[in-house]
């Protein structure tokens, strides 16, 4: 079997190059009491990280039983942002797996631009990506329709046969699959390597791993 060369690495942002998910699901767990419609973080981890925005606001409208107003996220921003602001770390491992890649590489995210760029640059990993951040926001459908990561692919100029994707959500291991690239699965975060496992895809738990397993597909 002929394997294609790797000639663009995509990164997820959220768990796969900052430690986010756990500060997130303890503030969903916060807006959701406040919204009247309780998850147990066992269910926001399952149901919602690395989701869309659009997957999110229909779990919470159908616990609820009624529809949420436009944009009603925005309201609760605020502690999202103070939160990362206090707490966010990168991911143990990437900087210096960041600093050896000699592969072009790019960022595409379910998060908005803003939320994105102010993550990297809170743990300093800005300097990676510059001009390379893909968001769900500039495709109509997020992860775990293809969309973003062809759109990220098409945009580097590199077909989507030729891309790999590092993800730590079956959203994203799924989008992967169906835009035809190869994924590798981190399950060092919060997801369960069973959750990520699958065809196409390569699941590993230590970051600093990573460059082998990127030299090997590209065999």
């Amino acid at each position: 079997m002929t394997v294609n060369p790797v000639e663009l690495v995509i990164f997820d942002c959220d768990g796969v190059l900052v430690d986010s998910e756990r500060i997130c699901i303890r503030v969903d767990a916060m807006i959701m009491a406040d919204l009247g419609c309780d998850f147990t973080e066992a269910e926001i981890i399952e149901r919602f990280v690395g989701s869309s925005t659009e997957v999110y606001t229909a779990a919470v409208e159908e616990r609820l039983g009624r529809r949420l107003e436009k944009d009603w996220q925005l309201r609760y921003e605020h502690l999202y942002e103070a939160a990362f602001a206090a707490e966010l770390t990168a991911v143990d491992g990437i900087a210096e797996v960041l600093e050896g890649l000699t592969t072009p590489r790019c960022v595409a995210s379910n998060g908005d631009h803003d939320g994105i760029r102010r993550n990297l640059e809170t743990v300093a990993l800005t300097d990676h990506f510059k001009g390379r951040i893909f968001s769900a926001d500039d495709v109509p459908r997020g992860k775990p329709a293809p969309d973003l990561f062809l759109h990220a692919a098409r945009s580097m100029g590199v077909d989507p046969g030729r891309c790999v994707v590092i993800e730590d959500s079956p959203y994203g291991v799924q989008a992967a699959r169906a835009a035809g690239m190869r994924a590798f699965g981190y399950c060092g975060g919060l997801t369960p390597a069973s959750r990520l496992e699958g065809p196409g895809t390569v699941v590993f738990d230590d970051m600093r791993g990573l460059p082998e397993l990127l030299t090997a597909a590209a065999r």
